[in-house]
C-alpha cells in the first residue's frame, strides 16, 4: 500500500521540515506551495492524506479545502491543517469546511507524525 502525501505549505523551512520527518518514516511527500492551483494538484497527486496550510499565495486554504471537498472522490480524503492562528473561529471554519484535524503552529515533530498516523489509520479502515 502507498503511503503517499501532499504537503501544501508556502513556508520553505517548514516544508524542508516535515517533508523529512515524513520520509524518515517511510511516506513520499510532494510538496506544492501555492493556494491558487492547489485543488488541481491534489487531484492530478492522488495523494493519501494532505497536510495544508490556511496561509497560502493565491488561495486560502480554507477556500482550498472547500473547494477541494465538492468533488466527490475527495470528500473522504484525509486533510490535517496547519495554521499560525489558532482562533477558535478559523477551527470551525475549518471543521465546517471539512478539515479532518488542526494543527497550530509552532507544533511539534511528535504532533505531527501522531496526527499522520492518525489519520492514515482512520482513512485505511474506511
Amino acid at each position: 500500500m502507498s503511503r503517499k502525501v501532499l504537503l501544501i505549505e508556502d513556508e520553505p523551512n517548514i516544508t524542508e521540515a516535515i517533508r523529512f520527518l515524513l520520509t524518515r518514516e517511510g511516506w513520499n511527500v510532494e510538496t506544492h506551495a501555492e493556494g491558487g492551483n492547489a485543488v488541481e494538484a491534489i487531484l492530478a497527486a492522488r495523494p493519501d492524506l494532505v497536510i495544508l496550510d490556511v496561509m497560502l499565495p493565491g488561495k486560502s486554504g480554507m477556500d482550498v479545502l472547500r473547494e477541494l471537498r465538492e468533488h466527490e472522490e475527495m470528500q473522504a480524503l484525509p486533510v490535517l491543517m496547519l495554521t499560525a492562528r489558532g482562533q477558535s473561529r478559523d477551527r470551525e471554519m475549518a471543521e465546517k469546511a471539512g478539515v479532518s484535524r488542526f494543527m497550530t503552529k509552532p507544533f511539534s515533530n511528535t504532533e505531527v507524525l501522531t496526527a499522520v498516523r492518525d489519520l492514515h489509520a482512520q482513512a485505511s479502515r474506511t
